[in-house]
């Protein structure tokens, strides 16, 4: 009866995590995703501000899967990004917190139901946060039950169970070096395949910390387990990271090299380790031990590593190289499980597209047909990738990014095609309307491209990735309203110079096919020059509804 309770408290255990990790990052909403992508300024507040969100949310994965669509994005550098990953792990150790605090020292089955009942109401007959709210007390109230029920079948299996009857590790009293490594080496692979069956690193702690209460393991003992129950959450990140983008298997190899190493180092120490937690174990409690232990592990990797950041990810670089174009790293399906990050993605795919057709428009470039053709394929596929989105944006600021974002899509789609139909037009000699208005798209097309720049530029100086927002400066604002000005001047002339043109016909100065070939061509520079201009302001979030009904008039 034992095994089974012990198998129902686990599976109680793992089901309330689940409901109340739900339930926390519905209420997180998108302030996750912003929050990750702001945060991250360095390693080191990436790595503070994955352990405080990890811990606020429960979920490591969270914050792991969130992290790879904004590097990806390239909404976040790599080695910030390994800041994050390496603070979610410090951050997942709270739970085993909450088990030797609360979990195994103080019974609460006894309100654990009530709370279910509360939380599950909630959960049925309310919506928002108050659902989320309510998923969140049913899982904790799951967890406090599930290891209530762990609790007990641990007394039954303490009966037959005992410290003695585990092999003796190294730093015990009176455990020799080969006899105290070759059981450290046992318990260790032992607690690595205890995370490996569960799929879940959390539980498998639990379950060391309740043996411990339960006196079926030694202090020693629970802490070699711990050590294997570290290493085997990395299983899960390599299994996951099989067919995943470059950058998951990236961060993936990262994480299995950052737990390896802070393993060594837990090994290496592990004799003084004991001695120092068998020093303190007379005044405080063992499972609390076990917490801290557990804790300063992942504290002490973190510690080594970040220091060493610029050389640890030349290696995990260097060993995974990537082979994918920018577009296919820039569009990771990982990033579609956040709308933030998939919406901030296509806005700078659309910004880095309409950045180098400008350039190559300003600059006269040769082959604008295929360059457009090429554009086109890019853009289209940025729309395919936000068409399967996961989820809606939440809030309403979010919906109205996305919409420019559409928006802004839409006019670089129609800017590449007007390009993919005859590239830039010609002027005709001696027609001083036709060259002034190739100046006004010229100047159009090179404010547009310095906005363009300002959202996909990376800063070589700071070795960071612009954030996740609207601020615009007063350079960038003035180069918008250099467009628009040249775009709307453009227009004017080019009613004007229509029909100066067809009225140049009946006197014989032009030929009818002369008068259209000129028509076309300035009406072509008018839409080069309109759709860069507000696919730059949409990029900007500055659409506004008077331009958008300008747009209606003209589609």
């Amino acid at each position: 009866m034992s095994t089974i309770a012990i198998l129902g408290g686990v599976g109680l255990f793992l089901l309330g995590m689940a409901v109340m990790t739900d339930g926390l990052k519905a209420l997180a909403g998108s302030a996750l995703r912003t929050v990750l992508g702001k945060a991250a300024a360095t390693p080191v507040s990436g790595a503070f501000w994955g352990a405080i969100i990890t811990l606020l949310v429960q979920s490591s994965s969270a914050v792991t899967m969130t992290t790879i669509g904004l590097v990806s994005a390239g909404l976040l550098t790599f080695p910030q990004g390994l800041g994050l990953v390496f603070g979610a792990n410090v951050g997942t150790t709270g739970t085993g917190w909450i088990v030797a605090l609360i979990g195994v020292s103080v019974s609460l089955s006894t309100y654990a139901l009530p709370m279910i009942f509360v939380g599950a109401l909630a959960k049925l007959l309310s919506g928002g946060r108050i659902a989320a709210a309510g998923s969140a007390l049913a899982g904790f109230a799951l967890v406090l039950y599930g290891l209530t029920t762990l609790q007990q079948g641990m007394g039954g299996l303490a009966e037959s169970l005992n410290p003695a009857d585990l092999p003796a590790v190294l730093g015990a009293p009176g455990v020799g070096w080969t006899a105290g490594s070759v059981g450290l080496v046992i318990l260790i692979v032992v607690g690595l395949a205890m995370t490996a069956v569960m799929q879940s690193s959390t539980a498998a702690i639990a379950v060391t910390i309740s043996a411990f209460h339960a006196g079926a393991v030694g202090l020693e003992q629970g802490a070699a387990l711990i050590i294997g129950q570290n290493i085997g959450t990395a299983t899960s990140s390599a299994l996951a990271a099989i067919g995943a983008s470059a950058t998951a298997k990236r961060l993936a190899l990262a994480y299995v090299l950052f737990k390896s190493i802070a393993a060594l180092i837990a090994i290496a120490i592990f004799p003084f380790t004991a001695a120092l937690m068998r020093r303190f174990a007379a005044s405080v409690d063992g499972t609390t031990l076990l917490a801290a232990y557990h804790t300063a592990y992942n504290v002490v990797g973190v510690a080594v590593l970040l220091p060493a950041m610029p050389w640890f990810t030349r290696v995990v670089e260097r060993l995974l190289p990537s082979k994918e174009t920018a577009l296919e790293r820039a569009l990771d399906p990982s990033a579609l499980v956040n709308p933030v990050v998939a919406v901030e993605t296509t806005r700078r795919v659309v910004a880095e597209i309409l950045k180098t057709t400008s350039a190559a428009l300003s600059a006269g470039a040769e082959g604008m047909t295929q360059r457009a053709a090429t554009a086109a394929a890019a853009l289209e596929e940025a729309r395919d990738f936000l068409s399967e989105l996961k989820e809606p944006p939440e809030t309403e600021a979010e919906r109205l990014r996305m919409t420019s974002t559409l928006h802004a899509l839409d006019h670089a789609l129609q800017l590449v095609q007007i390009l993919g139909e005859g590239g830039r037009p010609g002027q005709a000699p001696g027609a001083p309307d036709e060259l002034l208005a190739a100046a006004m798209c010229d100047q159009a097309l090179r404010a547009t491209q310095t906005v363009a720049a300002s959202i996909t530029a990376e800063s070589a100086l700071t070795g960071r990735a612009e954030p996740i927002g609207w601020t615009v400066s007063a350079d960038i604002d003035a180069a918008l309203a250099v467009a628009e000005r040249a775009a709307k001047e453009l227009a004017a002339l080019q009613r004007d110079h229509r029909a100066a043109t067809l009225a140049a016909v009946a006197p014989g100065k032009l030929t009818v096919t002369e008068a259209f070939v000129r028509i076309d061509a300035a009406r072509r520079l008018d839409r080069i020059a309109h759709h860069a201009w507000r696919s730059a302001a949409h990029l900007l979030g500055r659409g506004g509804q008077a331009a958008e009904a300008i747009d209606q008039r003209r589609a």
